[in-house]
């Protein structure tokens, strides 16, 4: 019991409970730790985490043990809530059950204290035993570890570990403001420990396309901030004032990849004459991808060349006269999020400097259309598509709870229809870059082999394999998988890119 008689336990298994029926982590972790105060913050917000990651697992492990089935869902999460304390968070045997049993009085449970209290003083005489017991197996719904081993059966094992773990915390710099090299020695200042990581990719030719920035190739580049330890925003140095974001690392490469293509295209154009170009950030919310492409864009339509110790790109100014770009999301919170995260970042400031135009618009992707005064189709469209969110499982451990197997067909069903949507206003030799953050292949590589029987205008554009530093190379594009690699790749989440470009 807190000393301010607020058992931590109890607010964590009423969390837990909202879960289940349905509310998300997201919206139910910052009211808890708000209502508590000093150190119960931490253990809250570890117990609560703790539990989901390894809550099949557990709840495996209280079938195993109780006499009879024990079906009531506040009995079953409390005893869940327990067990994470004494097989996980190391918290003395004596703390854990009695500070549980209590929780079970304040839930108004005291009938079930006896149970609850039989069964954890069973797993504290032999917690080394029940570790390696839950630890034995997956901790996952069975519908969706049976997908992961059908589809990544190698990756199997390290995969469901993986998913068990927390993720690790990456930064990405706003090169408006500085560079990872010298960010790095701000955290160094700060006692924050950190290295800089290099993700790299090529893009292959397309022997069936004249465009030039496809037949000389690309080699795209990003650097990504590590941290050893994941640390509050509050401890990042300039933070608060912009000069970087808190993104998971495979995340980073989406808006390089689109942008060198585009930059390249412009540039490697004969006439170099100044042009417009439109370009779409589909369900663009909370906006990472979206404010990194419009930092990009920012430097390249500086008055200097862009230092490549920054970009990686040797360019001039891009020979354009408007940029246009559009970003749209289906929910107006999110589009709220969307502005908070650009004014952080102070983008819309240094976009009025330029001739770069951004139209942020709530709209539904499957349904959503060019106004018809807009004659020109978009240049490039980045569609981070809604799905199962998998492969981010480490991050958003209530994902576990909250899909179930029938989500998959009806994820796969609506990114068809905002593919095929959007597809129609990409003109002819754009770039659609296609995200998500799952790793089920129902949802990316089957869903772009489904996409191309559909659509003979549409040309795959490979990532050459010896220079793509991340990720498994798949029939089309390729796919991160969140785990931890070797030391120069340290487990971004589960991530799925394939770019495709409209042919005549």
């Amino acid at each position: 019991m807190s000393k301010l008689g607020v058992n931590v336990r109890a607010k964590v298994i009423e969390t837990l409970l909202a879960i289940q029926q349905g509310q998300s982590l997201s919206g139910l972790l910052d009211p808890l730790l708000n209502s508590l105060s000093g150190d119960d913050k931490g253990f809250a917000h570890a117990l609560l985490l703790t539990t989901l990651r390894q809550w099949h697992a557990t709840s495996r492990l209280l079938d195993s043990l109780a006499d009879n089935p024990i079906e009531e869902l506040a009995v079953r999460t409390t005893i869940q809530v327990g067990f994470t304390q004494l097989l996980y968070l190391q918290v003395a045997d004596h703390a854990a059950i009695h500070e549980t049993v209590e929780a079970v009085k304040q839930l108004d449970l005291a009938r079930a204290s006896g149970l609850v209290n039989a069964i954890l003083r069973k797993v504290a005489k032999n917690t080394h035993k029940f570790r390696k017991k839950c630890d034995k197996n997956h901790s996952l719904p069975n519908w969706l570890a049976q997908r992961l081993k059908t589809d990544w059966r190698e990756q199997y094992s390290s995969l469901t570990l993986g998913l068990r773990q927390a993720a690790p915390m990456f930064l990405r710099v706003n090169l408006l403001e500085s560079d990872a090299t010298t960010y790095l020695a701000e955290l160094n200042e700060a006692d924050i420990k950190a290295e800089v990581l290099t993700l790299c990719t090529g893009i292959k030719p397309t022997a069936n396309c004249s465009d030039t920035a496809q037949s000389e190739g690309l080699t795209v580049r990003q650097e990504v901030i590590h941290l050893q330890e994941s640390v509050a925003v509050s401890r990042l140095p300039y933070f608060a004032e912009g000069m970087v974001s808190v993104q998971d690392a495979h995340a980073q490469l989406a808006a390089p990849i689109i942008h060198s293509l585009i930059n390249h295209k412009v540039t490697s154009q004969e006439d170099n004459q100044p042009r417009s170009l439109r370009l779409l950030d589909a369900c663009a919310a909370p906006g990472g991808k979206l404010a990194h492409w419009l930092e990009l864009l920012d430097l390249a339509l500086s008055d200097n060349t862009i230092n490549s110790d920054k970009f990686h790109v040797k360019q001039a100014k891009l020979p354009v006269n408007q940029v246009s770009l559009t970003a749209i999301d289906n929910e107006s919170a999110r589009i709220t999020r969307i502005f908070e995260n650009l004014e952080r970042l102070q983008l819309p400031r240094a976009m009025s400097k330029r001739d770069l135009d951004l139209d942020i618009v709530c709209a539904d992707a499957t349904q959503w259309q060019v106004k018809q005064a807009e004659q020109a189709g978009f240049d490039a469209i980045v569609l981070d598509a809604p799905c199962t969110a998998t492969g981010v499982i480490r991050r958003h451990p209530d994902i576990t709870l909250l899909r179930n197997e029938a989500d998959v067909a009806q994820t796969v069903t609506l990114q068809a229809q905002i593919l095929d949507n959007l597809w129609g206003p990409l003109n002819t030799g754009g770039y659609l870059l296609y995200i998500t953050c799952s790793i089920l292949k129902a949802e990316n590589v089957e869903q772009m082999q489904a996409f191309l029987s559909r659509h003979n205008d549409a040309m795959v554009v490979p990532f050459a394999g010896e220079d793509c530093n991340w990720g498994i190379e798949q029939a089309i594009g390729r796919q991160c998988l969140p785990v931890y690699q070797d030391e120069d790749h340290k487990g971004g989440d589960g991530f799925y890119y394939a770019l495709l470009q409209k042919s005549a």
